[in-house]
């Protein structure tokens, strides 16, 4: 059966060792679609970022480009603007039909800390072929904030897929008109697309800027940090806003997206000629967002936002991404949000599960 595997068979693979861990498996760890990946007990800190190339293993290129290296066992700090290499306590023996993606988890997105997975013989970032067997690692850099990290934190997720499952657009209309994927028209071209709300049915308050010197972030510190002291509130009163080149951005999508229990999705970028500007990090949608979410069907989207070389206005209703749907090889036996404590169903506008309500 071809398509992205459920839980159930994340579970499998995990007992037959097509992955293998150094420590047992925690709790929570295995999700709806994916198994989230957790820090090892050393950090490279290196020159700059890197793939080890066709035939080459990571360990090989850290002897090349590391710098020193850091032992996490009792937490330390990773500093904004330095890059780093992390040995995972998981591993891979995939069969040759299956193949993975990682993303960064949405609270790792939400505070601007760029993370991705590379592997031995590894093209391109977050790919893992099919086939593949040998260790994972997470490239590391804060953008915004300085975190402090131990063994066992989970930054980054990984997702296993078998044979083509992508939906076409034609597909996505007929799954639209037999489950309603937003609230309102369907914007689908290569995906479904969705657009920046900057004009809040109440209030003002349209986002939020990282502020540019703040302090450390304990990674293991929930709804502890005062957001006041690391985020710029924005406010918009005419639909509309000005991106500051290198400033970070946290926004919501204008529609509230529904994935059904039997697919999952992934945030792609939109066209690059849509502006001067990247529009997330945390790319994963499980089965079940948004499924009978609080308050309704639906939940919004929260968008991670950097600009790039000019200031660019960003105004409300520009489409500024797109999901991509895909099928399940089956049904997952836990979807998201549906008693795993999932910390952004029924979401607005939110920050990362660090900072305190406000």
């Amino acid at each position: 059966m071809t398509g992205v595997l459920p839980s159930q068979t994340i579970e499998t693979m995990l007992q037959s060792g097509e992955i293998s861990v150094d420590q047992p498996v925690a709790e929570g760890q295995v999700q709806p679609a994916s198994l989230d990946l957790r820090l090892g007990t050393v950090a490279y800190r290196v020159r700059a970022s890197f793939l080890a190339g066709q035939e080459r293993s990571v360990k090989d290129r850290l002897s090349e480009f590391e710098m020193h290296r850091i032992d996490l066992t009792n937490g330390a700090v990773l500093e904004k603007g330095c890059v780093y290499v992390v040995p995972l306590m998981e591993s891979l023996a995939l069969p040759q039909d299956v193949q993975a993606v990682a993303n960064a988890k949405s609270s790792t997105g939400r505070l601007d800390l760029l993370t991705r997975t590379i592997t031995d013989g590894g093209t391109e970032f977050d790919r893992i072929a099919p086939g593949y067997t040998g260790p994972l690692y997470a490239e590391i850099c804060p953008r915004s904030f300085s975190v402090l990290v131990r063994p066992g934190m989970r930054l980054n997720q990984i997702r296993f897929r078998k044979g083509q499952s992508i939906l076409t657009d034609a597909d996505l209309r007929v799954l639209h008109d037999r489950s309603p994927l937003v609230d309102g028209e369907a914007v689908i071209d290569d995906g479904l697309g969705f657009s920046v709300d900057l004009k809040p049915q109440s209030g003002t308050l349209v986002g939020y800027r990282a502020k540019p010197h703040t302090g450390v972030i304990d990674l293991d510190n929930i709804g502890y940090y005062d957001p006041a002291e690391y985020w710029e509130e924005l406010h918009a009163s005419d639909g509309k806003i000005i991106l500051d080149p290198g400033a970070f951005y946290i926004l919501v999508s204008r529609e509230a997206v529904h994935i059904p229990p039997a697919y999952a999705a992934e945030m792609a970028p939109f066209l690059a000629m849509v502006g001067e500007f990247r529009v997330h990090y945390a790319g994963f949608f499980d089965p079940g967002f948004g499924h009978d979410a609080v308050g309704g069907s639906g939940s919004r989207g929260v968008l991670e936002v950097r600009c790039h070389e000019a200031p660019f206005v960003l105004e409300h209703g520009q489409v500024v991404g797109r999901l991509v749907y895909e099928r399940m090889s089956e049904v997952p036996e836990q979807l998201y949000g549906a008693g795993i404590a999932s910390n952004y169903q029924g979401q607005g506008l939110k920050l990362s599960k660090h900072f305190k309500a406000t």
